[in-house]
């Protein structure tokens, strides 16, 4: 027997009993658990060879990049080469899809390499890899004259395809990438194109830097007494966020104004990237980037249809202290109960209820990871063994991002040299508590959903079986990406999924149901309010990315603000400088709300009943999660509903989302 299967039967074996209880009533923990609640081992093998990062034997050093690089690029020219001269078909495709992932096993580690490697002369080595290989791909890949003609009507007959291995969908979606990069164009509208993706490149790293970037102002325009909330730098104060949880309303309203106070470089950028945006999407025969931005999405098109006044400040802090008043959900009653060990076992649990898969803990070899307390999983199917790897960097450290993230460092796809499929390599960056000496880490309720949602992601790539990369796994509709990563969030507050595993890290104690209750009703406090900004930045996305306005950024969104929003303007602010999801979700921010409606319905329907049903899980993974990108989203929606949604199924998957379950209250009252 192997050792992938003896693993699996271990973990069967133990799955009903997750938790034992040794003397003192300590709990303790299986493999997985275990894993996430202790330090790391250190290495004692001074002789252990360097792997290189992710076991790429180049990326033991920074400069093993551009050897990475320079290898990618070569066997680039080969493959591109050998699709221009063979007839259009599977063939062209699939050496198209083995140019992509050479680049993208390159380019998609560096990307994730550039942000987070505490190292900076990795970060540095990674970014340069990044901006080479998109130039490279703008500059020369998009002008070949084969490619051109390939794709041309008169020479490509995609009846010929085989559907049923995605050929025609596959090659559909690299006509459109290659369309947008102006491949149809004649040679002098080719250049412009290829100009035009060279400056959004620049254009975007620029806004994206700048989002983030602190503002500051002089320490004497402070009252002294609220200059110890914000960060020094010599004379000025330092403000790099919204400080929305500040019971000082003063201080949250100093906050918002500066924080949000227009930079005039930064808005140049914005008005120049959306003019950019617009012009390339005129160039290759759209009516908007907007109108480019949705083609093959669910949406298909960007038509859309107290006494004391409140401010926009307000409304993130006042809404916490009603969840808090009214539900009692203070997180410190929660977190002693949700150690991350505990909630990586109860993900176990799950996913081996649902799937049949196992989450195993894997000792990194040297240099493989970029920090010591990243955590290595292997992901095993019962029957299909070994589906991937997930890299778990869950822990704060300096200059890491603090936004929750889920990379892909390789995409799956069957390898038809081998006929072996190609395992998927992700990373689940999170920015939690380092354990302390007297307990593990312990997550707040919010750090839990977030845990959830990213692993959401983490399957939807480890579960998907693509014949090719370009389209496994995250890489399908933007709008359709998030419904795993969502549909997560109702197992991880469905009170059936948490008593699996939320139980006291010292005393064992099962979370009582009334807490979780709580909790998920809690969260419908202020719900249309959320809903409505929802669709205030929805609406300003889109209006930024139709036609051209003879107005500025700002006054487009003051006077979408007091349309779709009920919260005034606040002068002197641009709230849209900070809006970096802009940039990768430029036209697409509705996602979000589609996606939510997605996974509200197959919630209700599929697993409202039996969170646990192991049929149902099948079918999602069989309907929706296999797929990726290889199948039209509204298609696996359908499959899974068994029904096509309707736009007014969508407009109440959303609003049903907001009705209170009085059973909570009733339970309260008795209790």
């Amino acid at each position: 027997m192997s050792a992938c299967k003896q693993l699996v039967l271990l973990v069967q074996q133990r799955s009903d009993c997750v938790w034992r209880h040794v003397r003192r009533s300590v709990t303790t923990w299986y493999p997985v658990g275990a894993a996430f609640n202790s330090k790391p081992h250190r290495r004692l093998d001074h002789f252990e060879r360097n792997v290189g990062l992710f076991g790429v034997p180049e990326l033991s050093c920074p400069s093993g990049f551009q050897l990475a690089t320079q290898a990618a690029l070569r066997n680039t020219e080969l493959l591109v080469d050998k699709a221009c001269f063979c007839p259009p078909g599977p063939e062209t495709v699939e050496s198209f899809d083995q140019l992509s992932d050479g680049l993208c096993k390159v380019a998609d580690l560096a990307d994730f390499v550039k942000v987070a490697h505490p190292d900076p002369a990795f970060r540095e080595a990674a970014e340069r890899t990044c901006i080479e290989i998109g130039t490279v791909v703008n500059t020369q890949l998009i002008t070949c004259f084969g490619i051109r003609n390939l794709f041309s009507d008169h020479c490509t007959d995609l009846k010929c395809l085989d559907c049923v291995c995605c050929c025609r969908r596959v090659a559909e979606l690299f006509m459109f990438d290659f369309e947008i990069s102006g491949i149809h164009l004649d040679e002098t509208l080719r250049k412009e194109a290829v100009k035009l993706h060279v400056k959004l490149l620049d254009l975007n790293n620029e806004f994206l830097a700048g989002s983030h970037m602190p503002n500051r102002i002089a320490k004497s325009a402070i009252p002294e007494h609220l200059q110890l909330h914000f960060a020094k730098e010599g004379s000025f104060i330092q403000v790099g966020g919204l400080h929305a949880d500040s019971p000082d309303d003063l201080v949250r309203e100093i906050a918002y104004r500066i924080y949000l106070y227009p930079n005039g470089d930064l808005m140049n950028c914005l008005e120049e990237l959306l003019k950019c945006r617009y012009k390339l999407a005129k160039l290759v025969g759209y009516e908007s980037y907007g109108h480019r931005a949705l083609k093959g999405t669910m949406a298909k098109t960007p038509v859309f249809g107290s006494t004391q006044e409140l401010m926009p400040w307000d409304h993130p802090y006042l809404s916490g202290v009603l969840r808090a008043e009214r539900f009692n959900i203070e997180p410190s009653l929660y977190s002693p109960y949700l150690s991350l060990g505990a909630c990586m076992e109860g993900l176990n649990i799950l996913f081996s209820q649902l799937y049949g898969v196992s989450l195993m803990s894997e000792h990194p070899s040297l240099g493989e990871v970029w920090s010591e307390d990243v955590r290595k999983l292997a992901v095993v199917h019962e029957t299909e063994g070994l589906l991937g790897y997930i890299y778990c960097d869950f822990f704060h450290r300096a200059d890491k991002p603090h936004q929750d993230c889920h990379f892909t460092i390789r995409g799956g796809r069957l390898c038809q040299d081998t006929n072996q499929y190609q395992l998927p390599v992700v990373v689940l960056m999170l920015s939690l508590p380092h354990p302390s000496k007297s307990a593990p880490t312990l997550l707040t309720p919010g750090m839990m959903e977030n845990l959830f949602h990213e692993m959401g992601h983490a399957m939807h790539s480890m579960l998907g079986r693509t014949r090719y990369q370009h389209v496994t796994g995250t890489r399908c509709a933007t709008d359709f990406a998030e419904v795993p990563s969502i549909l997560m969030e109702y197992f991880a507050t469905d009170y059936r999924v948490i008593s699996q595993f939320a139980r006291h890290y010292q005393t064992g104690q099962l979370l009582p149901e009334n807490m979780i209750n709580r909790l998920c009703e809690s969260k419908k406090v202020c719900g249309a309010a959320d809903i409505q900004l929802q669709i205030f930045y929805a609406v300003l996305d889109q209006i930024y990315h139709g036609k051209p306005q003879n107005s500025s950024t700002t006054e487009i969104l003051k006077e979408m603000q007091q349309k779709f929003y009920g919260l005034p303007y606040t002068p002197n602010t641009a709230w849209q400088l900070r809006f970096s999801h802009l940039i990768g979700y430029g036209a697409k921010y509705y996602s979000y709300l589609m996606s939510r409606a997605v996974a509200s319905m197959v919630w209700k329907q599929c697993f409202v009943q039996d969170p646990l049903n192991r049929d149902m899980g099948e079918r999602y993974r069989r309907e929706m999660l296999a797929h990726g990108g290889a199948k039209e989203p509204m298609l696996m929606v359908e499959g899974m509903l068994q029904r096509r949604p309707t736009m007014k199924d969508f407009v109440d998957a959303l609003v049903s989302e907001l009705n209170p379950n009085f059973e909570t209250f009733i339970h309260d009252s008795e209790s």
